[in-house]
């Protein structure tokens, strides 16, 4: 996983800046903690009240907010995942990745997070993790930072 966190882009305002990940999955569905990566980008940003958005521009990938402790519940996401769009069934789609485009519906495109005090607002358990549902891929990520 690569971290492009030093390249803002060109449309930067006051209190508000875009910034882009990198992220390289080496397997078909990948989970991929990336909450470090984003308190990072906060941190060189120097807001310390505001808001991140985090967005994934790929049909077949989402944001996900949920545990980052036990590895086990992405496995029990996946299989459920599965059940929901399994891969193979007789889409309409039919380039043979149409269940990854439906999982990427379920979970979503995009998150919002609250800063505070310049770290994210997270429970305890919580992170933010890039979903990959037709990898190996090497896929952008996008992270708007906005001051209050």
């Amino acid at each position: 996983m690569t971290d492009q966190a030093g390249k803002a882009a060109a449309t930067e305002r006051a209190g508000s800046r875009l910034y882009g990940l990198q992220i390289e999955t080496r397997s078909r569905v990948e989970f991929k903690d990336i909450t470090d990566q984003i308190q990072k980008l906060i941190e060189k940003s120097g807001v310390s009240s505001g808001q991140c958005h985090v967005f994934v521009p790929h049909t077949s990938a989402a944001i996900l907010i949920n545990e980052n402790y036990d590895p086990g519940l992405r496995k029990d996401i996946d299989d459920f995942l599965k059940k929901l769009a399994p891969a193979g069934d007789a889409y309409q789609h039919d380039d043979g990745n149409c269940d990854a485009h439906l999982k990427a519906i379920l979970i979503g495109p995009s998150k919002t997070l609250l800063i505070d005090g310049g770290r994210l607002v997270l429970g305890q358990w919580q992170g933010v993790h890039f979903c990959e549902f037709d990898g190996p891929r090497r896929r952008d990520v996008k992270v708007k930072i906005v001051a209050d």
